[in-house]
């Protein structure tokens, strides 16, 4: 999942009580203060942009932020989450399924029966069906569309053969009938109801969303599952795509800076669980603010009641012992990515030799200190892993780099011509480094670019308000980049390994492989990527493996990866596991966090 939030919290020690206060208060899920009534609008304030990677299209968006709001709000699917935090938050539930559906045939397939009930919502009020389940992932299996984390459906069988076109329809999944979809995969997949609790697994209806063959277009024309809906829905034609198209967009999300939600009338509180769902606001308005101080003077005069901004210091003392302030553990890594097939980074050592020079406690601190995380010192944050790598750190526990064994790693290097840990090769000298623009970013530069020089690589910065579009996109070979951050699609260790390193699911647009780890010279070719493409390290035969366990054995796999990849492909230098926050105004009554999408949980909060 592409980077959300991360918060901008000073490093002042001063916050560690109120760090760990707020992070028990939110292991319950709940604000202890709750006088949650229905009615209100609910007001969050958003920073900068949106950030969507799709315009909110569900079968292509991959923004942390809109599985918030399209798994408590928007789309419904066969199986879901409570929207809680800790533990509970990460353990499935049904949804529109009236169970977690049964496995039969060696784990190869799965069958659900949808509850009675369900709607659509408008314009079209109609009941969802097991063909609108299969539809969703038609949509999924079009190239055209972008579907970017599809890669986890090809596990079905015929989903190759759609996505090529030598099929028209996906033939491991059945709809027997209205209420029945049986999907038979081609081979046993543990977390394959994980998966399908994906929004893009969602149901789509295709009179409207079959309109639209363009990745991130139906994200206006959006029509609910869920207990919300786009602010003027109804306004929608649904009588043929010529009158979709001349009756939209809907008005309530305009894709750029206002995004309205009001109660879906055709959803039906019976077909639901009030453990994952309450739905106390009548409605919900998210407005887009350039600047996170306004934002805040907003919240604390009562204008807003929650933010998807950046803490600046000031606040976090501002709120330091106050109820409003929410603090949650994610399963999050900030991280530094270096493209395998763009010099200097094409030398492993190099990779290493970065690895052991950056201040990773510095880079910390520019995101916030110890309220804002710990340092990372290997890929996946080790509650995904269960704790078996508690204690792995290559390139040292403290974070703090070190000069001596970088210069050694150099010194191995074909762009150290005369062996001294420095690098003298052109390669090193102003390197293409894309950050993004906020302020947490720009500020650790000084201190990465200062720990580079000291073995020979300086770095020509460029900062742009979206750094993800041209970091998702091969073509344009960017080498070295500040921005990304990843956190879990699910409670699976496979959602941080398989989308970010399997080197046959790299896209022409919407890449999250930013290494292109695995790449090989054909797929250079058809996403457009130059440099050196052949011989580069892959592992997607570990990927393989490590997908068909289960239990201990699948852990231990990847907890294998994750120490090979740390230490001998070296794609990354990983610095930071995240903490959210997140300040509310004093006109919450209840507030919780959703562990799922690390959002706030907004099936479950109120106001006054």
């Amino acid at each position: 999942m592409t980077t959300g939030k991360i918060a901008l919290i000073a490093a002042l020690a001063a916050l560690a009580a109120c760090t760990a206060a707020a992070v028990s208060e939110a292991r319950s899920g709940r604000d202890s203060r709750s006088q949650a009534a229905r009615g209100g609008t609910y007001r969050v304030e958003w920073e900068s942009s949106f950030d969507f990677t799709d315009g909110l299209d569900p079968t292509g968006e991959y923004s942390q932020q809109a599985f918030g709001l399209y798994s408590n709000l928007l789309v419904r699917t066969l199986v879901g989450y409570d929207h809680v935090a800790g533990p509970a938050g990460n353990v499935l539930v049904p949804d529109l399924a009236t169970s977690l559906g049964t496995i039969s045939d060696g784990g190869r397939t799965y069958t659900f029966h949808l509850k009675p009930g369900i709607r659509f919502g408008p314009p079209l009020d109609r009941a969802i069906t097991s063909k609108d389940v299969a539809y969703a992932f038609e949509r999924i299996g079009t190239k055209s569309l972008g579907a970017q984390y599809g890669f986890y459906y090809d596990v079905i069988r015929g989903m190759a053969a759609f996505s090529a076109r030598k099929a028209k329809v996906i033939s491991g999944i059945a709809t027997p009938n209205a209420t029945t979809v049986v999907f038979h995969l081609t081979a046993p997949t543990g977390d394959f109801r994980y998966r399908l609790a994906m929004p893009a697994a969602g149901p789509l209806p295709r009179e409207i969303a079959g309109c639209f063959a363009k990745p991130g277009a139906y994200g206006r024309y959006l029509v609910a599952s869920g207990p919300y809906m786009l602010a003027g829905s109804e306004k929608l034609n649904p009588a043929s795509c010529a009158t979709v198209t001349a009756s939209g967009p809907i008005p309530g999300f305009d894709g750029e800076r206002e995004l309205d939600l009001v109660r879906n009338p055709a959803y039906d509180a019976m077909t639901d669980s009030p453990k994952a769902r309450q739905n106390f606001p009548d409605a919900f308005t998210f407005t887009v603010d350039s600047s996170s101080d306004d934002i805040y003077a907003r919240v604390a005069r009562g204008d807003a009641d929650d933010e998807v901004a950046q803490e600046s210091p000031s606040i976090l003392r501002q709120y330091r012992d106050s109820p409003q302030l929410h603090t949650n553990a994610r399963d999050f890594t900030g991280y530094l990515t270096m493209n395998l097939t763009q010099p200097p980074f094409d030398d492993v050592h190099v990779r290493r030799a970065i690895n052991f020079v950056v201040d990773r406690q510095a880079l910390l601190k520019s995101r916030g200190g110890i309220a804002a995380g710990t340092v990372a010192t290997h890929i996946a944050p080790n509650d995904m892993l269960q704790g078996r790598l508690k204690n792995y750190a290559p390139y040292g526990a403290s974070g703090r780099g070190n000069l001596a064994k970088a210069k050694a790693e150099m010194r191995l290097s074909r762009y150290d011509a005369n062996h001294d840990g420095i690098c003298d090769a052109k390669a090193c000298s102003n390197v293409y480094a894309l950050t993004g623009a906020s302020p947490t970013e720009r500020g650790f530069i000084p201190s990465l670019e200062q720990d580079l020089k000291s073995i020979g690589i300086t770095l020509s910065d460029h900062v742009l308000k979206d750094a993800s579009t041209p970091l998702g996109t091969p073509r344009l070979n960017i080498p070295f980049s500040t921005y990304p951050g990843w956190g879990k699609d699910y409670a699976d260790a496979l959602t941080f390994f398989s989308p970010l390193f399997d080197g046959r699911t790299i896209y022409p647009q919407g890449n999250s492989n930013y290494s292109l780890v695995g790449i090989t010279p054909a797929t250079a070719r058809k996403v457009g990527a130059k440099g050196t493409v052949t011989g580069v390290p892959g592992v997607d035969a570990d990927l393989d493996r490590c997908s068909a366990l289960v239990g201990s054995l699948r852990v231990g796999c990847y907890a294998a990866l994750d120490r090979k990849l740390t230490t001998k492909i070296v794609p990354w230098v990983p610095y930071l596991w995240a903490q959210a926050h997140t300040v509310t105004s004093k006109s919450v009554t209840q507030w919780g966090f959703d562990q799922f999408g690390a959002t706030t949980a907004y099936a479950h909060v109120a106001v006054k």
